[in-house]
Formats: C-alpha cells, sequence, structure tokens
C-alpha cells in the first residue's frame, strides 16, 4: 500500500489541543487501500513545521537511514538518536477523526488555533495557518527549478 497525499487543508484546534484529520486525506488513504491509519509525526529537517509519514512509510525512510549508518559507531548511534528524537505516533479516532499531536510539536511549530495539512505525495506537512505559507517560490522561480531539475536527464 503507498498513499500519495495531495492538496492544502486547514483544521482548528479543539478545547483539547486535537485536530480532525481532513477528510479529503482520509478519502485517499482508503482509496490506495489503508484500513487503519497510523502516522509518525516528527519535525521537518529544513522548515518550520511537521511531517506526518504514514506508519509504513516512516519504516521505509528509516531502513534506508540505517543502511547508511553503523549504530555500534558514536556518530551513527548520534545520527540515529537525532533521526528518531521527537518522534511521535497519531491515529486517527475511528468515530470522529480527531488526532492529537503533542503539544511540544505544536508549539515548537507556533501553532494558535489553526494548522494547514498539506499533502506532499508520501508525506503530510503541517504548518501553523499564520505561517503559511512563509516560504513558497514564485512561479517564476518553482518552474526555473523544475526545468533545471528536469532537464537534468538528457
Amino acid at each position: 500500500m503507498s498513499i500519495k497525499f495531495v492538496g492544502e487543508h486547514i483544521a482548528k484546534l479543539d478545547d483539547k489541543g486535537r485536530l480532525v484529520f481532513p477528510s479529503q486525506l482520509k478519502a485517499l488513504a482508503e482509496s490506495a487501500g489503508a484500513d487503519k491509519l497510523r502516522f509518525v509525526v516528527k519535525p521537518a529537517s529544513y522548515r518550520q513545521c511537521l511531517e506526518m509519514l504514514t506508519y509504513e512509510e516512516w519504516v521505509k525512510e528509516s531502513e534506508r537511514v540505517l543502511a547508511n549508518i553503523n549504530t555500534y559507531e558514536e556518530e551513527g548511534d548520534a545520527i540515529w538518536q537525532f533521526y528518531t528524537d521527537n518522534t511521535a505516533i497519531v491515529e486517527p479516532d475511528e468515530k470522529t477523526g480527531r488526532i492529537q499531536i503533542p503539544k511540544y510539536m505544536l508549539d515548537k511549530i507556533e501553532v494558535n488555533k489553526e494548522v494547514v495539512f498539506v499533502g506532499r505525495y508520501h508525506k503530510i506537512e503541517l504548518t501553523a495557518k499564520e505561517r503559511y505559507p512563509a516560504k513558497k517560490l514564485s512561479q517564476e522561480e518553482g518552474i526555473k527549478l523544475l526545468t533545471k531539475k528536469m532537464s537534468k536527464g538528457d
């Protein structure tokens, strides 16, 4: 099963700090054959947002990381610790679709009341609505970079 997420969806925090997982993203998961959704949430590497990967996708990514390090050496152990720190497992409630992202994670990305869920193919990014889109490429910049990358295969 490989779920491909797409689109931008806004959700509001409730009084208990929960978010309703967007129904459009849930529908994409169901159409890909997912029975139950389980996500690993972690800080993004280069932007002030969180990444949500399905548990299966996180396992694949983790195996790629482990294939390139030796956790029995100091450097490899430090890389693995960095990679696995600040992760959490979240599952949408079957009836309501609500998820509970740890408060410290939401605080780190400066969420006040609303979160933008952004489908990024194999993952979902969560950004505070007030900060989105903080660093979006202009149409011209995006086309230039995409054209440059796509023409490298020639």
